[in-house]
């Protein structure tokens, strides 16, 4: 089992998610993602501005998950 924060996932805080697999954590991320901006929550609302700056060139969005893939994948 493997922990990430929000924060090192390119949101805002440092809720932890917890799995075994990138993926279930990518999962638990944006379903918290998804509830802070629906509370509105400002830090987030700007995390997800950065983001979606981002996703405008697939090739970055590309490298930023593959070195969150690789952040993950040191952790102990």
């Amino acid at each position: 089992m493997k922990t990430m924060t929000c924060r090192q996932l390119g949101g805002a805080c440092e809720q932890k998610f917890q799995g075994n697999t990138f993926e279930e954590i990518v999962s638990q991320s944006k379903a918290h993602g998804r509830e802070m901006i629906e509370k509105k929550e400002e830090a987030h609302l700007k995390a997800m501005q950065d983001m979606q700056r981002l996703m405008q060139s697939p090739e970055a969005m590309q490298e930023w998950m593959k070195a969150r893939r690789i952040a993950f994948e040191a952790l102990p």
